[in-house]
């Protein structure tokens, strides 16, 4: 299961056919606390850049973009009610949402953790 990054400090980790998105780490601790994730809709298609979702901080609103191209699959609901999710957990309980890839070569243009630890180094 790799994670892969963008320069804008999203991740999408594929889990079979389907990616999960959601901020790195590192976006979340720049962003400080999170008190809102407006997120895409299921079904909703994007283009590889697109804003896809926005996250709002005590501090400020950062767009998140789509990773790849695709269809959104499903969305984390919990984070309606807990947007900190994303601040305490941005790789497990707080991704944002799934996508299915329409063009899954679009994966090795991004970032391995080698490449995006040394573009936050």
């Amino acid at each position: 299961m790799t994670t892969r990054f963008t320069k804008d400090h999203e991740y999408i980790r594929m889990e079979g056919e389907i990616g999960v998105v959601g901020i790195s780490t590192y976006a979340q601790e720049q962003l400080g606390d999170i008190v809102f994730v407006e997120l895409p809709s299921v079904g909703q298609t994007f283009a590889k850049g697109d804003e896809a979702a926005v996250v709002e901080s005590v501090k400020a609103a950062s767009e998140i973009y789509a990773p790849v191209s695709g269809t959104v699959t499903e969305v984390n609901e919990a984070l309606a009610g807990e947007p900190g999710l994303v601040n305490t957990a941005p790789g497990a309980e707080g991704w944002m949402f799934k996508i299915r890839p329409s063009d899954p070569s679009e994966l090795e243009g991004l970032m391995d953790e080698a490449a995006y630890g040394a573009l936050i180094g």
